[in-house]
């Protein structure tokens, strides 16, 4: 059978092993973002403060952090397979750990470990996707993955909420945990590194020596310096209003009600999945990466003004911004996509995890400033932040990320058709 004729049914398979790994890939996106709407269950329970919720929130991020450079060369070493099944373990521990907590130093380790065991998900799915499919199909994937992930975020806000209420917050986590283990069977089951015939199943494994010269290979790739730099800050900025102080903005600046906050941070995460499927194709339709990836980024810009210069502005216009912002954020996506394109196969585990890296240390930094930026601010009598605050560390947000783009914008373009010739003369 000629290889062409095999390739819908590799195709069909490997789309069974996508879905499955991004299913997993939901308990990642909801252990994440729960502590928003369990947090004052958790403070009252273990009776801590805002403080130490806030270390607890960030443990996930430097845990995520903390592992993508060593999963980078378990990819590489041992394939995906091994690597997301075994971190998927130490995840289930993790939230074995955090549901049944006593005290917060115990729920604060429980947490590192969650954050460490996901932090191999996207970049699991990433190495799989490459190898299973053409490289003009992976962006589209990727944008499918994450945006079946977000569903994780969205069972963490008003379903969470709910069912905690019916049984408490231990008793949900406990399920999801459940599930967590469960997914950890399916990846054994279903998911496989490479097609029948793929290099990477004949490769000789590197050795401790070859693997650590790999990474500095990756580090040192003068394409790779201007795509972190978008990478870095991209997510980051997005993030610190969607994920941190754009509910607080909504509900201190503009009176909203906690839950019609709580809405259009929601209405945000929606745009954002319907943001993801938009962008996906996007590099195929237009040929190229570098430039969809500017033009998102640079609206992302646009609206991080809008809600910096005007002062009292009607409160459609922050809401109508922040929506806006998560379909836009998408994005983001195709600085990934792009960066996937400048790593040999053979270093593909290794340079997704080094730019999965950068993002993760954006948002814990990110996070760390815009706290400093609004705590510069004296408080109102009441405690809550001012305006002239926020739209500070808005406009914070506007220039950084506008640096950003433009040092991002000193990058090589690669092209899907470029990369579709390539693979093309490989097999001929």
């Amino acid at each position: 059978m000629q290889p062409s004729e095999r390739r819908p049914s590799v195709y069909r398979r490997g789309l069974v092993i996508v879905a499955t790994l991004a299913t997993a890939y939901m308990a990642s996106h909801f252990f994440r973002a729960s502590n928003v709407t369990i947090g004052l269950d958790l403070m009252r329970d273990l009776s801590v403060g805002p403080g130490a919720l806030g270390a607890l929130t960030g443990a996930f991020f430097f845990g995520f952090a903390a592992m993508q450079i060593p999963c980078g060369f378990f990819f590489d070493h041992f394939g995906p397979r091994r690597t997301v099944v075994g971190m998927l373990v130490l995840a289930t521990i993790g939230g074995i750990i955090f549901t049944i907590a006593p005290t917060w130093p115990i729920l604060l380790t429980g947490r590192v470990l969650l954050g460490a065991g996901f932090g191999v998900m996207l970049i699991g799915s990433m190495v799989v996707i490459t190898r299973w499919f053409p490289p003009d199909r992976f962006s589209t994937l990727t944008a499918i993955v994450l945006s079946v992930g977000l569903l994780g975020n969205l069972i963490a806000t008003t379903p969470l909420a709910w069912a905690s209420e019916i049984s408490g917050w231990r008793a949900v986590f406990g399920a999801a945990v459940l599930f967590t283990a469960i997914a950890a069977v399916a990846v054994w089951i279903v998911v496989r590194d490479a097609p029948e015939g793929h290099p990477f199943l004949d490769r000789k494994p590197e050795q401790a020596g070859e693997m650590l010269q790999g990474l500095l290979e990756v580090l040192r790739n003068p394409r790779l310096r201007p795509i972190l730099a978008l990478n870095f800050f991209n997510y980051a900025c997005t993030f610190t209003v969607q994920g941190l102080w754009g509910g607080a903005y909504l509900r201190e600046v503009h009176g909203l009600s906690p839950i019609a906050a709580g809405n259009v941070l929601l209405a945000a995460v929606v745009a954002y999945q319907l943001g993801m499927l938009a962008f996906g194709p996007l590099d195929r339709v237009f040929d190229t990466r570098k430039w969809i990836a500017i033009a998102g980024t640079l609206v992302i810009v646009g609206l991080l003004a809008v809600l910096a210069i005007p002062a009292a502005p009607p409160v459609w216009l922050p809401v109508g911004a922040i929506v806006a912002m998560g379909f836009f954020s998408a994005s983001s996506t195709m600085v990934m996509t792009h960066g996937r394109g400048i790593f040999p196969d053979r270093l593909i585990g290794r340079g997704i995890a080094t730019m999965n890296t950068s993002v993760m240390l954006g948002v814990a930094v990110m996070q760390t400033l815009s706290g400093i930026i609004i705590g510069a601010f004296e408080p109102l009598a009441s405690g809550a932040r001012t305006e002239i605050a926020y739209r500070s560390l808005f406009g914070f947000l506007t220039v950084i990320l506008l640096v950003a783009v433009s040092m991002y914008g000193r990058s090589e373009d690669i092209k899907p058709s470029h990369e579709m010739r390539l693979r093309g003369q490989a097999g001929a």
